[in-house]
């Protein structure tokens, strides 16, 4: 079955940067959405980005462009979220998300199939 795995979290200065990553396993095909999401505590979850491995396209919200950046492996099915100039409100759980055989551009979570558990960023001032 397909399984995505994060790793990457902890704790980074507020200036700082962090290189989160996320790996695919039991699907090997083309056309992979591959999301970031966050979730603060008490608040909801937010969708920061999206690649689309056929191609490599991405998109993001309003409230990371220029900070946020989403690449792929596509060698090691990984997708990575670089996060620079880090701020205090980057702190919260990251989860990547996956639905296979599409192309999107969407943030909504209820449009994802596959979730890994999350990595945890702390942001440190």
């Amino acid at each position: 079955q397909v399984q995505l795995v994060e790793s990457g979290g902890g704790s980074v200065q507020a200036g700082g940067s962090l290189r989160l990553s996320c790996t695919i396993s039991g699907y090997t095909g083309p056309r992979i959405a591959m999301a970031w999401f966050r979730q603060a505590p008490g608040k909801e979850r937010e969708g920061v980005a999206v690649l689309n491995t056929g191609g490599g396209s991405t998109y993001y919200a309003d409230s990371v462009k220029g900070r946020f950046i989403v690449s792929q492996d596509t060698a090691k099915y990984t997708v990575y979220l670089q996060i620079d100039s880090v701020k205090p409100e980057d702190a919260a759980i990251y989860y990547c998300a996956a639905k296979l055989r599409v192309w999107t551009t969407t943030l909504d979570p209820i449009f994802y199939d596959y979730w890994g558990r999350g990595t945890q960023v702390t942001v440190s001032s």
